[in-house]
C-alpha cells in the first residue's frame, strides 16, 4: 500500500520527494500550495508510510497509477533528486499528463558520478550493512544536507534533525527486504531530454554537490526552453532549508504557465 495524500482545489500539482526524505519534506509548502492548487503527495515504496515488498517495481508507474486513482488528469510535477528522476520518466512516458516540470537537484540515469560521491555512498552502505544506522544517517546528512563546503554547525539543526528522522525511517524499511529492485519505466531518459515539451524549471541549491550541479546544467541545456534557478545557502534540500526562496521560485514559475 503506497501512502498518498490529496488536498486543495485548483490546477493540479504532484509532489515527489527525494531519496533522503519522504512526503513530510513538503510540510512547509503544503499550506501555500493547497491554497490555490489540488495537490498530491506520496511516499515512494520503502519511505515514510509506504512499506517495501520483495520484487521489482517502478516508482514512475506507481506515480501514474496514483494520479489515475485520485483523478489527476494533467498536473505540474515537482520532483526532488530521486523524485526529479521519476518526474522525468513520467513526463516521457505520458507527456499528455504533465503540464509542467519543476526539477530540484534532480537525478539522471546514466550520470557518470564522481569518485567522491562513489566513496561517500560506499561508506554509507558499509555502515548500513553493518547495522550502524546512526553512522549511515550522519554520512548521508554530511553528504546531502551539509554539502561539500559547509560544516554541520553551518546548517539549521532542525533541518538536519528532520531529514535525519526521514532518512532513518527509510533505512529501517529497506533493511528488512533484500530482494527488491526498482526498474526504470523509461530506461533512456538521458538520451530523450530533447523530447520533453512541458515547461520546465530546473532548480539547484548552491551548496549541493558538484555532480548535482552538472546534472542541472545538462537538464537546463537539453530540455527545450528550460529555465534555471539556484537557491543560495542551501544544499540538496532547498525546499526545507530556504522554504521562502524555494516557494517564490516554484510558485512564480507555476503562476507564469497556468
Amino acid at each position: 500500500m503506497i501512502y498518498s495524500e490529496v488536498a486543495g482545489e485548483g490546477p493540479e500539482v504532484v509532489l515527489l520527494h527525494e531519496g533522503i526524505c519522504d512526503s513530510r519534506m513538503w510540510d512547509l509548502q503544503w499550506e501555500a500550495l493547497t491554497r490555490a492548487h489540488r495537490v498530491l503527495r506520496l511516499d515512494f515504496r520503502g519511505f515514510g508510510r509506504s512499506p517495501l515488498e520483495p520484487g521489482s517495481y517502478s516508482g514512475a508507474r506507481d506515480v501514474i497509477e496514483l494520479m489515475d486513482q485520485h483523478g489527476f488528469d494533467r498536473a505540474a510535477v515537482v520532483g526532488v533528486s530521486l523524485g526529479g528522476r521519476v518526474a522525468l520518466e513520467v513526463a516521457l512516458a505520458q507527456p499528455e499528463r504533465v503540464a509542467a516540470l519543476v526539477l530540484v537537484g534532480a537525478g539522471l540515469p546514466g550520470h557518470d558520478w564522481s569518485e567522491e560521491m562513489k566513496a561517500a555512498w560506499g561508506e554509507e552502505e558499509a555502515a548500513f550493512e553493518a547495522g550502524d544506522l546512526d553512522k549511515a544517517v550522519e554520512i548521508s546528512l554530511r553528504t546531502w544536507v551539509d554539502g561539500p563546503r559547509r560544516k554541520p554547525e553551518d546548517v539549521d539543526a532542525d533541518v538536519r534533525a528532520r531529514v535525519g528522522e526521514m532518512q532513518r525511517r527509510a533505512y529501517e524499511l529497506q533493511r528488512s527486504v533484500q530482494e527488491d529492485e526498482e526498474e526504470l519505466l523509461v530506461e533512456d531518459v538521458a538520451e530523450r531530454l530533447g523530447e520533453i515539451r512541458a515547461p520546465t524549471l530546473v532548480v539547484v541549491g548552491e551548496e549541493d554537490v558538484p555532480d548535482i550541479h552538472s546534472i542541472a546544467d545538462r537538464l537546463a541545456r537539453e530540455i527545450p526552453g528550460a529555465r534555471r534557478a539556484s537557491i543560495p545557502n542551501a544544499a540538496h534540500a532547498p525546499s526545507m532549508e530556504r522554504p521562502r526562496e524555494f516557494e517564490e521560485a516554484m510558485l512564480g514559475f507555476l503562476e507564469s504557465i497556468e
